[in-house]
């Protein structure tokens, strides 16, 4: 998250430096919305609001797996409309908002007008595809008639949203609801993994603030280079004679740490 927030900002300054004023604003914009969602990180360090971040970031994944299988509905009609009401669109932004803006914001109650023939309206498209800010008029015969299988489009239209509404938003909502109740269950061990964990990264980092963070990070370059050596053979004296029991007790004192600190550590 931190190397997205900073390679964002100096792609911005670099715009600011070809006079890229607009580019530089959106990037500025995305890089605040970055580092703001960053902030909720702090928030893992309290016993109330922690476990109701790792939810939300478990629940993220679970979302994320979920668009597999709702994008997979999605292309099938959009696809399937386009192909039934256009013919011969070029325009790659219209295709795109056709075939998966319209039929994603159908989840949401929008539901597509030109599905239907009676709500054809030539003023507000485009019957040759010339016009940029207007779409592609639908199959018609030039009089205001529409030519496509109305039938086909509505029953495609109807299936669409009793699968993708009822039963994949309904599945959407179980698998939240049984993430919910599975780290709730064990939200306060699971807490004391992700603080050890937030207190562990913090611990590591250069406590240095920016600018002169650089100079800890160039610290940190020439010891590991210079010094790769020497840890080598303070690894290799720790973990005799064999390297397993080294990792078998460091895990063990982990999760003792882990699980049994005292409340007013973790």
């Amino acid at each position: 998250r931190d190397t997205v927030y900073i390679y964002i900002e100096i792609i911005s300054h670099l715009y600011i430096l070809y006079s890229q004023i607009s580019f530089c604003r959106v990037f500025l914009s995305v890089d605040f919305m970055i580092f703001t969602f960053g902030i909720m990180h702090i928030f893992a360090v309290s016993r109330v609001l922690g476990p109701k971040m790792i939810i939300l970031r478990r629940m993220i994944k679970d979302v994320f797996f979920f668009l597999f299988l709702l994008a997979i509905w999605i292309v099938s009609y959009g696809v399937a409309k386009q192909s039934i009401l256009v013919i011969n669109e070029t325009r790659l932004h219209w295709i795109f908002r056709n075939v998966l803006y319209e039929p994603y914001l159908a989840l949401f109650g929008q539901i597509p007008t030109a599905v239907d023939g009676l709500n054809f309206d030539s003023t507000k498209c485009s019957e040759n595809g010339t016009v940029p800010s207007l779409p592609k008029c639908v199959f018609n015969d030039g009089s205001g008639n529409a030519l496509f299988p109305e039938w086909l489009t509505i029953i495609l239209t109807c299936l669409y949203i009793l699968f993708a509404n009822i039963l994949l938003l309904n599945l959407l909502i179980a698998m939240l609801s049984y993430t919910f109740g599975d780290v709730e269950s064990h939200a306060d061990q699971v807490w004391k993994f992700y603080c050890f964990g937030l207190i562990r990264e913090y611990n590591e980092r250069p406590s240095a603030p920016p600018p002169f963070i650089l100079f800890s990070h160039l610290y940190l370059l020439f010891k590991n280079l210079f010094c790769r050596n020497d840890m080598n053979h303070l690894e290799e004296a720790l973990c005799s004679p064999s390297e397993n029991v080294c990792v078998s007790v460091y895990l063990s004192v982990c999760f003792l740490t882990v699980t049994h600190a005292p409340y007013g550590i973790l």
